[in-house]
């Protein structure tokens, strides 16, 4: 989980800056559609960089293979999502935008995973009692 804790933090101050710069440097130079492209890009790296936290601290209470898998998932689903806007937005070459479904995609299994294993959390607690 120390992977995921520097990466959640990582992800997270990325998101930070890059909302700053976004805010600041890009809006007066790029479309406004290609802003909302970066803003996207952004606001989902800090959701699952916020998920990703969740994901740690939950892993330090309970570990479970499937929360350290769907923390990954996390991890290269922000890369491929925000990691192409970004760089569609920068360069303005269109077939970035090509990878981001990927992305997506990794983003909604992530999610899959996590239901996984907090009902796997669930159980195993009701059966404790």
């Amino acid at each position: 989980m120390k992977g995921l804790a520097v990466c959640s933090a990582i992800s997270g101050f990325i998101a930070v800056a890059f909302g700053a710069f976004g805010a600041h440097a890009l809006r007066a130079t790029i479309a406004p559609e290609m802003l909302a492209m970066w803003e996207t890009a952004m606001q989902y790296q800090m959701f699952h960089a916020l998920a990703l936290l969740c994901i740690v601290v939950a892993g330090s209470r309970m570990p479970n293979k499937l929360l350290y898998v769907s923390g990954w998932v996390f991890v290269v689903g922000t890369l491929l999502f925000s990691g192409s806007l970004y760089a569609l937005v920068l360069t303005g070459i269109k077939a970035l935008g090509m990878i981001t479904p990927f992305g997506g995609v990794l983003f909604l299994s992530g999610w899959l995973v996590l239901a996984f294993a907090l009902v796997r959390f669930v159980a195993a607690q009701q059966t404790d009692r």
